[in-house]
Formats: C-alpha cells, structure tokens, sequence
C-alpha cells in the first residue's frame, strides 16, 4: 500500500474530486457488424463510428494546457480511429475532427472506414487514438468485438444460430438510402426533442418486444428475440424521447409483407406501421419523420405498397464509454489502458472480506477505493483485481452504532493519481435488529464488546450487499 503520508494526501485530493468530480468521458458507438469489401468497392460502414467527448474535466485539461504553450491550437483534441492490428501508418486510419456541439459535448465521425476481403478476421476491433494538437497523446482506446459478413442473410432466420438475430432490449440503429444511393443515407436521429432524418449523426435507440394485448399507457416488456410481427417499442438511449407503439413488417422489393413472422436478422430492410392505424408507416422526407400511408394491394391482401421514405436498414449496435479524470495526475503518461469494471464478487466475511473486481484493462498499478477510503489491492490478471473491503469504521462510522445502510461510489486510482470512476457502489447494510423503528436493548450485558463482536462477524458476513447504478 502507498506510505501514510502520500495516502492523506491522495485522500484530501479523491475528497475533492467525489464533491465536484472533473470526469473526461469518451464514448464510443459503433455497428456489431460491418459488411466486407470485395475487390476495389469500399463498403464504408454503416452507420459509421461515432466518438463523443464529454465531462467538465476536459476543458479543465485544455485550460491547463492554454496556460503552458500560451497557445490557441494546442489545446485541441484531434484523433486517428482504424481497425486493430493494422500498421502503425496513420495513412492506414482516418482523422477525426472534433466539433463542439450545442450540449458542449465534442463529436468526431470516421465515415470512410472499411474492411477489405484481403483481411480474413471474422471479428475485429476499431482502434481509437486522441492527443492533443501540441502532439500531448491522450490515450488509446478500443471499441468492442465487430462481427463481419459478407452480405444481409437472405435466408430464413433459425433461433438455432442466434449470432445475426436481434434480441429485446438490444441496441440498434436504423438508417435509409433513396435509390440505394449511399450519398442519399439518412439517419434516425433525435434533434431538440423530435425525432429526425439526419445525415451526419444517428442515435441508437433500444429496441423493446412489448405485449400487443395491452393498451400503450401500460406497455409492459418482454424478453426474446424479434420477429416480423411484433409490436416493438423504439427509445433513444441518449434522450429516452420513444415513438409510439410500432408493429415490424418484413420489407421485400418495397413492398410491407403482412404474413411474415420469422425473426429479424443484421441489415434486413423492415418497416414500421403505427399500431392501431390504416396501414400509416414511420417515414422519412428530408430531415423530417413523417408518416406514410401505405398503398393495398388488390391481387395480394398480405402485401402493402411503401415508398422508399419508408423502407429503413435494421443493425444492431454497441457502446463502450471510458471514464477518467487527470484532476490529480501528477504525470503527463497517457490515460490508457482505462480499466473498464463489469462485476464484482465478494467472498469471506468479518475482517476477511474480500472484493474481486472484474473487468478490462488491469494492471499492477491500481489501487481499489471505497469511496476515498484506499483498500489493500492484489493484481490478479488484466480482468481481475482483488482487494480486502475495509471496515466501515474507515469512513468514520462505528460499525456498533450503524443505523442506516452507508452506499460508497467504486474507484480505481493510479499510482501518479490519475482516478478512473465507475457505475458500481459498495453498500455497508447494519444488523436488521438496528434498523430505525426497532427498541434497542437498554439493558447492555458486561461482556457487550464480545456479542456485539459475535454480531459483528455474522452479519458482516452476511449483509455485505452490491449495487450497481446503471
């Protein structure tokens, strides 16, 4: 463990940060499949991947570099995606240009990536590189696994091989190309509080199976795979703005198909009828979301006529966010690797509790904090850390007299101070028989010390609890 000195300093310093935190976030969106190019085509993917900077400790950043270089351009943040495993070349990456959006958040898209059939990978991952424009790297980070296909199965999908199907609760986006016209694609988007066909952003909306039998205001949800059919509800992730109830219709030869029930699968064109209507569809015309009324076709009553407004491209997505603040870095050494946790596992009890820390991205130099308390830390392996959960007295509570449950927010700090926050808390839970609206003993026995040790033990044991703020 670090010396007691530079721990109180650290802990004055994590005391700050937990009051006004100075996070810098990077975000990632991608696609989970991306076509491959064959020959001299370039399939650029679609929709492409988006990066997004937001936090209140980037500006602090580039205030501190201002100050330095004295400087306008060297504060910049400029960066470089490709795909993993390529050369170092960044002729073989894309820039990325940063603009600042009404919401102050910085946005950079790299809309002319690929993947050619002379790379044989069944998956791979895009490779995210910023730094600032004094040549000061940032750090390096990574998307999740992308999945690559030749084509759209046309085939009959079968949960039997559910890699390509898309299941309740999933994340997808939705975009449309007049005339098959790649310069014409237009995104599902939201823009002020309205949905919108964009050209430049998309947003990726979760994707609910929801019981048809029931009105909209109740709208329960389901779990399983998508079908043709289904009434779905569509929610932006960023906003939580959703569309109404929607009932998925197969798209073949922009014609709705009303019979078809099998379940959807990667980059399958599909429409979307407003349950309850006369046979009105979700429908793009510009930058508008409109609806279209589609036409009935006398000779084939399980078909419906669109148009091409309404004949949109189904792919699933991902997001991966990376979190860290420099406010008490004593170093200039990038960011990355950023540790990303996914779990936790606690075992033991009483003074032997311990905590196993599950993710991405370990290494030797972290320390686990419950809150700015530094708990002793053992490196396991780049997916595991494991530390000893320190007594709750550390946060300046006795645990005798522990009358309501003490919630602490997860840390990992790195050795020159850069921190990297979490979604994940620690909650101390006391015995039940304090809880508030319980007589508490009066007459205390003289060996008080050993029960409430006794009592101790058993439900530190037993009450530890995890919580996990999404």
């Amino acid at each position: 463990r670090s010396n007691p000195y530079q721990t109180n300093l650290l802990r004055d310093g994590v005391r700050r940060y937990l009051q006004l935190p100075a996070d810098q976030t990077v975000l990632i969106l991608h696609a989970k499949v991306a076509q491959k190019s064959y020959g001299n085509e370039k399939r650029f993917f679609c929709p492409p991947p988006c990066v997004y900077l937001s936090g209140p400790g980037w500006k602090l950043k580039q205030e501190q570099i201002k100050a330095r270089d004295l400087g306008e351009a060297a504060f910049r943040v400029c960066g470089y995606m490709g795909l993993d495993s390529m050369g170092s070349s960044l002729m073989e990456t894309q820039k990325l240009n940063f603009e600042e959006q009404p919401d102050a958040k910085g946005f950079g898209c790299a809309k002319a990536l690929y993947i050619s059939d002379a790379d044989k990978r069944k998956h791979f991952r895009l490779v995210l590189k910023l730094f600032f424009s004094n040549g000061q790297e940032i750090g390096t980070f990574h998307s999740k696994l992308i999945k690559v296909i030749s084509k759209p199965s046309q085939k009959k999908q079968s949960l039997k091989n559910t890699d390509l199907c898309i299941s309740s609760g999933s994340k997808v986006s939705l975009f449309n190309r007049l005339r098959s016209q790649t310069v014409s694609t237009r995104y599902l988007s939201v823009e002020g509080g309205a949905f919108v066909a964009s050209a430049r952003q998309w947003a990726a909306f979760t994707l609910h199976l929801a019981d048809e039998r029931c009105t909209r205001s109740e709208f329960p949800l389901r779990e399983g795979y998508i079908r043709y059919g289904s009434v779905v509800q569509l929610v932006c992730t960023a906003t939580g703005i959703t569309l109404p109830p929607l009932i998925i219709r197969k798209v073949t030869k922009q014609y709705a198909m009303l019979d078809v029930d099998e379940p959807i699968s990667q980059l399958h064109k599909c429409a979307f009828q407003f349950q309850g209507s006369d046979r009105m569809y979700l429908c793009l015309s510009t930058e508008k979301v409109i609806q279209f009324q589609a036409s009935p076709c006398p000779k084939e009553a399980n078909r419906e006529l669109l148009n091409d407004g309404s004949c949109w491209t189904i792919i699933g997505t991902e997001t991966v966010e990376y979190t860290f603040s420099e406010s008490l870095a004593c170093a200039c050494e990038p960011v990355s690797p950023v540790p990303l946790i996914t779990a936790l596992q606690l075992t033991g009890g009483g003074d032997v509790a311990m905590l196993e820390v599950q993710g991405e991205y370990f290494h030797a130099h972290l320390k686990v904090w419950f809150g700015d308390v530094e708990a002793e830390t053992m490196y396991r392996s780049p997916k595991s850390l494991v530390c000893v959960v320190p007594d709750v007295s550390a946060f300046g509570s006795d645990w005798r007299w522990l009358r309501y449950p003490i919630t602490v927010p997860l840390l990992l700090i790195r050795n020159d101070g850069l921190i990297y926050s979490s979604s994940f808390t620690f909650t101390y839970t006391p015995e039940q028989s304090f809880m508030p609206g319980q007589q508490v003993l009066s007459d205390v026995p003289q060996d008080s010390d050993k029960l409430l040790d006794s009592i101790h033990q058993e439900f530190t044991r037993t009450n530890f609890h995890l919580f996990m703020q999404s």
